[in-house]
């Protein structure tokens, strides 16, 4: 028996002749195989929710490894007329998932009817999505933030990755941000409750914040990002282009094993 896997099932070469590769679907190179890793990615999306709607942040990089390759990639955009999805990990998946989304809505939203995609909606197709490619053992290697007005009228965030898990959360972040980020924003909204009583403008300060902290300990961050604000009246609005305030390495010479200091 030939223990080579892409000769499995093949007719003997030396009773039939020569097998002609190209009738195979891997055209004689080996066996099929997926992606197992990212190679351009973007790092954390940040979002949370405020008194009248959910705002996002996520910066305009996308690193090709270690080289901050492309310093102009938006990562946040907008589905529909009442929701924004944000996306970190692989650019190539995420311009996949920005496809199926924008063919989801040519086939399925009828405005006209008064059935408008909502951002649950969206919400679980993507989950069915990332879990049905996880499955096959082919997965989007993406972590998405849905953010927009659930059929209550109450703000919505849900969170989706490449295993398929979800979660909905007040304040959520992915990438770094999970762990730099989130302590920032549960210090304000930590509970459902407490983001009634935030307003858009210290919301707003917060991600700011946050994405100045992000720049300063996370190598595949930039210092230009975009932020997006979905309105619970539906406006949806994106600001691009900007830049984090104040920024100043001066602290970094009491680090230890940096500059002057020794360890």
């Amino acid at each position: 028996m030939d223990h080579m896997p892409e000769r499995w099932g093949r007719p003997r070469d030396d009773v039939y002749g020569e097998y002609k590769a190209h009738y195979s679907k891997t055209g004689g190179s080996g066996p099929i195989t997926q992606t197992q890793q990212p190679t351009v990615t973007g790092t954390s999306v940040l979002a949370m929710k405020f008194d009248n709607g959910v705002i996002l942040a996520a910066d305009n990089l996308a690193s090709y490894g270690s080289l901050a390759r492309f310093t102009d990639m938006e990562r946040l955009f907008k589905v529909g007329e009442e929701t924004i999805v944000g996306i970190s990990g692989d650019v190539s998946d995420m311009q996949y998932i920005e496809l199926l989304l924008e063919r989801l809505m040519i086939e399925d939203n009828y405005p006209q009817d008064g059935h408008k995609l909502r951002a649950p909606h969206i919400y679980e197709y993507l989950s069915r999505v990332m879990y049905n490619r996880r499955s096959k053992v082919d997965p989007l290697w993406n972590a998405v933030l849905v953010a927009g007005k659930s059929d209550d009228g109450s703000p919505f965030l849900g969170y989706v990755d490449l295993l398929g898990v979800t979660y909905s959360s007040p304040s959520i972040a992915t990438g770094f941000g999970a762990y730099l980020a989130i302590p920032l924003m549960r210090k304000v909204v930590s509970e459902e409750e407490d983001a009634k009583s935030v307003t858009e403008e210290q919301a707003r300060a917060v991600l700011d914040q946050c994405m100045k902290v992000l720049f300063y300990r996370d190598a595949r961050s930039l210092d230009k990002y975009s932020v997006a604000t979905v309105f619970l009246d539906g406006n949806v609005k994106i600001e691009k282009d900007i830049k984090c305030q104040d920024m100043s390495w001066r602290f970094a010479k009491d680090i230890s094993g940096y500059g002057a200091t020794q360890l």
